[in-house]
C-alpha cells in the first residue's frame, strides 16, 4: 500500500498544480519580464533594464498612492477587526450565562444575517451604491440628510480617502463577524464558566479569554485585510471623482497599474508597478505573521 500512495497523490495533484503553474506562476514570471521593457501592450517588446523602476522612484503619484495604501493598511484591519470582534462577542457571549451556557444578546441570529448581508453584494454594486450615498450634489443621500451646503465628499481631499475606507470597513465587517463567531463557538463553555466564577466581567472575558483564544484567527484576518488594503481597486475606480480623486487624492497602486496598462498604453511600467505591489504585499504578510506570532493557547 505504501508503494501505491505516492503515485496516487501525484496523480491527484498533477492537474491542479499544472493549472496553477500555467495561470499563476507563469503570469508572475511574465510580469517580472515585462517590467524591464518599454512595451505598450501591443507590438514589439524592447528591453530597457531597470528604467521603469527608476521612473517609478521619481514618480510623485506613485509615492502618493503608496501613502494612501499605507493609510488603508493601518486603519482597515484595525477598525474592521475591532468592530467585528465586538459584534461577534456580543452575538456569542454578550448575553451572559443562561442555563449554564454563554449566550449572545437577544436576536443574535437575526443580527448575524444582517451583518453578513454586504457579503452577498458584488463589490462593484457596493461601489455604485455608496457612490450615490456620497454624491456631491443635493441628490446624494448623505448630503440630503445634512443641513447647509452640499459637501463634496468624493471631490475633497479631506474626505475622499476616508469615504473609501468607510465603505471598505462596511463591506468587510460582516464576513469577519461570522469568522470570529465560528472561532468563539469552538471555545469550550467551561472556560467562560470558570472565568465567571472568578468574578470576570464581560470586558475581562473579552480581553483576557476571548481575544487570546482567537489570536490565530485574528492574525489571519489581519493578513487578509492587509491584502485587501493593498488592492481597493474596484472601489477607488468606481467611486472616486476622475478615477483617483482630485489630484490623486484616493489613487492607489492597483489603480495606477490599471490606468498605465489600459489608459496610457504603458504595459511595461504597469508591470513594474505590479512587481513592487507583489513584494510589498508579500513583505507585509511575512512581517505580520512574524510579529504577531504567539504560542498557541491550550483549550
Amino acid at each position: 500500500m505504501r508503494h501505491g500512495k505516492y503515485p496516487f497523490i501525484i496523480g491527484f495533484l498533477a492537474v491542479p498544480v499544472a493549472l496553477y503553474v500555467t495561470f499563476v506562476v507563469a503570469a508572475y514570471l511574465q510580469t517580472f519580464q515585462l517590467s524591464m521593457t518599454s512595451w505598450s501592450g501591443l507590438g514589439p517588446i524592447k528591453y530597457i533594464g531597470l528604467d521603469n523602476f527608476t521612473k517609478l522612484w521619481h514618480d510623485n503619484l506613485f509615492w502618493s498612492s503608496l501613502r494612501h495604501n499605507l493609510v488603508l493598511l493601518i486603519f482597515l484591519p484595525l477598525i474592521t477587526i475591532l468592530i467585528a470582534l465586538v459584534f461577534a462577542f456580543l452575538l456569542n457571549v454578550g448575553g451572559g450565562a443562561r442555563g449554564g451556557v454563554q449566550r449572545g444578546v437577544w436576536g443574535s441570529k437575526v443580527y448575524r444575517v444582517i451583518f453578513f448581508f454586504p457579503q452577498l453584494l458584488a463589490l462593484a454594486i457596493v461601489a455604485v451604491i455608496f457612490g450615490r450615498v456620497f454624491s456631491s450634489d443635493e441628490s446624494g443621500l448623505l448630503n440630503g440628510l445634512l443641513p447647509g451646503e452640499p459637501v463634496l465628499w468624493l471631490a475633497d481631499k479631506r474626505f475622499a480617502l476616508a469615504c473609501i475606507l468607510a465603505v471598505l470597513v462596511w463591506q468587510a465587517v460582516g464576513f469577519y463577524v461570522v469568522l470570529f463567531s465560528a472561532g468563539m463557538g469552538s471555545i469550550p463553555n467551561e472556560i467562560y464558566e470558570a472565568a465567571a466564577l472568578d468574578g470576570a466581567t464581560r470586558v475581562t472575558l473579552f480581553f483576557r479569554v476571548t481575544v487570546p483564544l482567537l489570536w490565530s484567527t485574528i492574525q489571519v484576518a489581519w493578513v487578509y485585510l492587509g491584502i485587501a488594503a493593498f488592492d481597493a481597486f474596484a472601489l477607488v475606480n468606481i467611486m472616486s471623482v476622475d478615477r483617483g480623486g482630485p489630484d490623486g487624492a484616493t489613487s492607489v497602486i492597483s489603480l495606477m497599474i490599471y490606468r498605465n496598462a489600459f489608459d496610457y498604453s504603458q504595459a511595461g511600467y504597469a508591470s513594474a508597478l505590479g512587481v513592487v505591489l507583489f513584494f510589498l504585499t508579500l513583505t507585509f504578510a511575512a512581517l505580520t505573521l512574524r510579529v504577531t506570532r504567539r504560542d498557541a493557547v491550550e483549550m
